[in-house]
């Protein structure tokens, strides 16, 4: 094999929160490494302004190039940070998908919840086993799956700005503060908990049904957006959106499916994990159920379900509450 070879697995990324909005925060793999599960690179996206020549023949006329973004999708394990309290490594990521994070106590936990302003973003160095590429002021979508069989993971995929694009050899990332996942089986989950209420890390209450697990995409509407002044990623909206399969009895399915056809909301819970110190608890306060399928798994007869998540005071959509 020629020493010119590249490899995919010598990819290194770090990821840090900017203290100045669109600056290059200069991360550093001391303290801001990434272990990826599963990683891609859109390098350049630029925008082609057109400029015609008649040239007194057929064919085509160079563009001008306008402003260049970045596209850059990171899967990493859902895992907590191993103690109480401790924000997990993951939790840096979510800050850039318009996200807050909040230390609570009794009991001590780390809690995301979104938000509508004081929006934050990140830049995010991604080595590319030699060729490093800069995304600066960096904002991103979320989504989680969490489904029976498999590992519980967050796939982010982040817009910024295009920043310097050089020859540069690899660092070697500080992966210690990324932990182990559970598996999602039985053993390890409180399954789909619908109707319960939350309240200080917990949810009281509801009905638990057998389910094949979560998906959930936090729905952020991120665009690269430029004028004469600014070249800029931003998030614009947010809806919630997710799915299940759940095993129900004939009783059970009736009565869900009566559900759909009223439009009802309902509280939704999986809590993943369940040590101290790796336990996440995904909520949403007020669900509406879509979209029933039926659904063959293994010869079983299972329901499935779109869901929308609904904010109620705003802002409450989702909650990831690390315990």
């Amino acid at each position: 094999m020629a020493a010119t070879t590249r490899r995919i697995r010598n990819t290194v990324i770090l990821v840090k929160l900017a203290t100045i909005a669109g600056a290059d925060a200069a991360p550093t793999s001391a303290e801001n490494a990434v272990l990826a599960q599963e990683m891609a690179i859109t390098p350049l996206e630029i925008e082609k302004i057109a400029s015609p020549a008649m040239k007194g023949f057929f064919g085509a006329s160079a563009d001008l190039m306008g402003a260049a973004s970045v596209k850059i999708e990171i899967t990493v394990a859902l895992a907590g940070s191993g103690a109480v309290a401790t924000p997990p490594a993951w939790g840096k990521l979510n800050m850039a998908c318009a996200m807050a994070e909040g230390a609570l106590t009794v009991p001590d936990r780390v809690e995301y919840t979104p938000i509508s302003t004081g929006l934050k973003d990140a830049t995010i160095y991604y080595y590319d086993d030699g060729v490093l590429h800069k995304a600066i002021g960096s904002m991103g979508n979320m989504s989680l799956s969490a489904k029976k069989g498999g590992t519980p993971s967050l796939k982010y995929e982040f817009t910024g700005v295009a920043g310097e694009i050089s020859a540069t050899p690899n660092v070697v990332g500080n992966l210690a503060p990324w932990k182990k996942p559970v598996a999602m089986i039985k053993e390890n989950v409180v399954d789909m908990t619908f109707g319960g209420v939350y309240a200080a890390g917990a949810v009281a209450g509801g009905d638990i049904y057998p389910s094949t697990g979560l998906d959930v995409n936090l729905g952020n509407k991120v665009e690269f957006h430029s004028n004469l002044s600014i070249n800029e990623a931003d998030i614009g909206d947010r809806e919630v959106t997710g799915s299940t399969e759940l095993q129900l009895t004939a009783a059970q399915e009736v009565a869900m499916l009566a559900k759909v056809r009223a439009g009802e909301e309902i509280s939704v819970a999986l809590k993943i994990g369940l040590v101290t110190g790796n336990s996440i608890l995904v909520y949403g306060p007020s669900v509406q159920l879509s979209n029933p399928k039926k659904v063959d798994i293994q010869g079983i007869r299972y329901t499935g379900f779109d869901l929308k998540f609904i904010p109620v005071v705003g802002n409450d959509d989702i909650r990831l509450v690390c315990l």
